[in-house]
């Protein structure tokens, strides 16, 4: 979308032919509606370098360094160049993580390289797909293609003065929140070989996960022989050794230094965790000697074309929506990492995934887009999943740098199972083991690792307040995040329960249907709050209830009852008890007034994950389903396809599968003004929002399908298209076709009819094996009128027993 030398990096292009013309076309290339830099700024954390693949390991960019400013993705719009490493996350808040194995370009000879080399830039960085480019302020130009484990990085110095490239690695990405959060670098070792190639590892720890010493290792090559190679180490910007040492190791800072004496260079670097020799072997298998920039960037694009991009094809939209969806689904699918073949923990044959950043995130709209759209790579990634348990006790609900954590509230793997099991999801997967795997979750207590932030149980896996859950039935405040927890574990049972009934274990399918419908154990029906009463609430052993503002929720943090929202917000997080919540609330004009009571007193949030469901519960009430549909469109308006076309954490791309859903990202600037501060001279509202990475990318494209999961479900409920047509491959030959006539996205967009593969439709609800499972189509009519046309059976709620609408 921005080819090389372009002046307009971060400017959308701008199409001499229509959207649909050019859609219809054979061959075509989506990329070119992908904006890399998408989400990049304003709190998206998008990393806007060079992802060769969906999934790839190695994610090769710039470094950036600006005051106190935590750079979660390594990428920053503004402030200082400090090195171009091969590692990084996309979309993720609390800290940064990875930034490791680090090259740094200077003109000249390099006196002291634990100095500060970095440089300001002389015009804005510029990117597409297997493409990106930075301009530094002393005329070096640097220009980087990757594949899945190697990067390309291709040098233009000023002709006149030697050039040199600095490896770092010590290098790590740093975070100044002051949360304990940081990363570190602790050790590693650097070596030249007569080849002319060197190698070597650095191990580093920490991050948002706390995870133990993780090791890098990495083969480099240049196209040319230096004139000078050095080691280095030191403490600080203290040298203690810079000469011409074949092998360092230690805790001292360290890395090479390479001069050259000619202008033009190119560097290659393959990464493994398996070791040295294994990355030496990355490299030559994906980048060799030959291989130029074009050809890397070629092929980055056939991979995202075949893999991704070309599963939805829209007619009829505008050049804007359009240049969203696509974005958006590059930032869906950066990470997870494919590591298969690079665990360095135990040798298996299953597949192996990492970086999940958080199922916490994740699980409520970016999965099941997922499964969809790359269903071979979802059943891959299930059984990765189900595989970390056979190896390190538990599934993992976040894991980076092959090490589970953190949890932030239940063991949501285990709804990520349910929801791809009562999908038929079966292939090699193990559900026997899988089944096991969640049964763990529920049944088994993990081990304290003392989180500074929750040190009265475990936040690696698991769930640390199972004692309570098991003991009460809910959980007593002398767990950190009560009442979160307690709504959370009642979906993983839900989500146990699927999988016990379709496995036909018929008590254990008993057990976890009633401990599903534990949340109601945390229900205080005297609780009033601006008119409305009944509210989920902190408990004591005893059974009393803790007094609670439902408007409040503390600092909604990790020492709170609440986790990122209060009691409006999670009293309505149930979302496989819909007919309970709704008959504790009242009647159906109670519900949808406490659905409408969230916009009006400021609580929703598009950006807060315990909030992307709510506003699609009006489609649980008979005659409501037009408030979806303008809550769905109000959302909707706060995504572009620029840079700050997110509004908040990408959430490893939750927040494009939404989009794919947004609203009142207002109430951020409104939250920062009334709530207290915490203890790091910021507000307790803002410290959460920048610390989580938000479910957006993924509700982004849900709402432009015009459906969304209700996860551990088959069911989709209905929203409104935002293109006349829009059509995804489903793979063996299948496909959803979606249509819509008579309105338009803007303002003329109410349904008025549908009709479901051809037959009248007035639901407000489809089903996985209506459109899904063999294809299926919807033709939708839209119009500027609000019409009741959803009269008939309502979604199921599985969970409510006798309770059910």
């Amino acid at each position: 979308m921005f080819p090389r030398g372009s002046s307009t990096s971060l400017h959308l292009v701008c199409f001499t032919t229509t959207m649909q013309t050019v859609l219809a076309a054979a061959e075509v290339d989506f990329t070119q509606y992908v904006n890399v830099f998408m989400g990049s700024t304003g709190g998206g954390n998008r990393f806007p370098g060079v992802t060769a693949s969906p999934f790839a390991m190695a994610k090769l960019g710039p470094d950036v360094q600006s005051g106190s400013t935590d750079a979660y993705s390594g990428y920053l719009a503004s402030g200082n160049v400090w090195g171009f490493s091969m590692t990084h996350e996309s979309g993720t808040g609390g800290a940064p993580k990875y930034g490791v194995v680090s090259q740094m370009p200077t003109v000249g000879n390099v006196s002291n390289p634990l100095a500060d080399l970095s440089q300001g830039r002389a015009a804005a960085d510029e990117g597409q797909i297997g493409y990106y480019k930075t301009v530094l302020n002393s005329g070096v130009t640097v220009e980087l293609s990757a594949t899945d484990h190697a990067g390309l990085y291709q040098y233009t110095f000023p002709s006149g003065s030697p050039s040199t490239i600095v490896v770092d690695v010590s290098h790590v990405l740093p975070s100044f929140r002051g949360l304990g959060w940081e990363q570190h670098y602790t050790t590693g070792n650097f070596s030249f070989s007569s080849d002319g190639h060197y190698e070597g590892s650095g191990t580093y720890n920490n991050g948002w996960n706390l995870s133990p010493d993780w090791t890098l290792y990495f083969c480099g090559k240049f196209d040319q022989k230096p004139i000078s190679s050095k080691t280095f180490k030191g403490t600080g910007t203290t040298l203690s050794s810079y000469d011409k040492t074949a092998a360092v190791s230690g805790t001292e800072r360290l890395g090479g230094v390479f001069t050259f004496n000619k202008s033009n260079l190119t560097s290659r670097v393959g990464i493994s965790f398996i070791s040295s020799a294994k990355a030496c072997r990355n490299l030559e298998n994906e980048i060799q000697s030959k291989t130029t920039l074009d050809s890397l960037m070629a092929k980055a694009k056939s991979a995202w074309n075949s893999q991704i991009l070309s599963k939805i094809q829209v007619e009829g939209g505008s050049d804007e929506d359009t240049q969203l969806l696509y974005s958006s689904l590059l930032g869906m699918f950066m990470i997870p990492s494919n590591k298969t073949g690079e665990n360095p923990g135990w040798t298996s044959s299953e597949p192996y995934y990492d970086d999940i950043f958080t199922f916490w995130d994740t699980h409520r709209c970016h999965t099941a887009l997922f499964h969809i759209l790359e269903p071979v790579a979802y059943e891959e990634f299930i059984r990765s999943l189900i595989d970390i348990w056979r190896h390190d006790g538990f599934m993992p609900d976040a894991r980076s740098s092959n090490f589970n954590g953190r949890v932030q509230g239940g063991s949501n793997a285990d709804n990520v199972l349910a929801d791809a099991y009562v999908k038929g999801v079966r292939g090699a997967i193990n559900w026997d083991d899988g089944f096991s795997a969640m049964q763990t979750d529920a049944e088994k207590t993990p081990p304290n690792n003392h989180d500074p932030k929750s040190p009265e149980a475990s936040t690696k896996e698991g769930r640390g307040a199972l004692p309570d859950w098991l003991k009460y039935g809910y959980i007593t405040s002398s767990f950190k995040r009560a009442v979160s927890r307690a709504v959370e574990y009642s979906t993983n049972d839900f989500g146990v329960y699927q999988v016990a009934k379709g496995l036909g274990r018929v008590d254990d399918e008993a057990k976890y249907l009633k401990r599903s419908r534990n949340w109601r154990n945390h229900w205080n029906p005297a609780v009033s709050s601006t008119g409305h009463s009944g509210f989920m609430v902190p408990r004591r052993a005893d059974g009393t209830f803790v007094s609670q503002d439902p408007l409040s929720c503390g600092g909604c943090y990790w020492g709170d009852a609440y986790y990122e929202d209060n009691a409006w917000v999670y009293s309505l997080n149930a979302i496989h008890d819909v007919y309970t919540m709704k008959r504790y609330i009242g009647d159906d004009a109670k519900f949808v007034d406490r659905i409408d009571k969230l916009w009006e007193l400021n609580i929703f949030n598009a950006g807060n994950e315990p909030s992307f469901t709510t506003p699609y519960l009006y489609n649980f009430v008979q005659g409501a389903q037009w408030r979806t549909v303008e809550r769905s469109r109000g959302i909707g308006k706060l995504y572009n396809s620029g840079s700050t076309g997110l509004p908040g954490n990408s959430d490893a791309g939750a927040m494009e599968a939404n989009i794919l859903l947004y609203q009142l990202y207002q109430l951020y600037h409104l939250c920062r003004a009334v709530s207290r501060l915490d203890g790091h001279g910021a507000d307790t509202t803002f410290s959460y929002f920048q610390t989580q990475p938000w479910d957006t990318a993924n509700l982004a494209q849900w709402q432009m399908i015009g459906l969304y999961p209700m996860t551990g479900q088959t069911t989709f409920l209905i929203l409104s298209p935002w293109f006349p047509s829009l059509s995804i491959s489903l793979g063996n030959g299948k496909s959803l076709k979606i249509t819509t006539t008579g309105g338009n996205k803007d303002t003329a967009f109410y349904v008025q009819s549908l009709k479901v593969n051809g037959e009248p439709w007035d639901k407000a609800w489809v089903s996985w094996y209506d459109v899904f499972a063999n294809g299926g189509r919807m033709d939708f009519v839209l119009g500027s009128s609000r019409v009741d046309w959803a009269t008939g059976e309502l979604p199921p709620s599985p969970a409510s027993g006798d309770t059910d609408g």
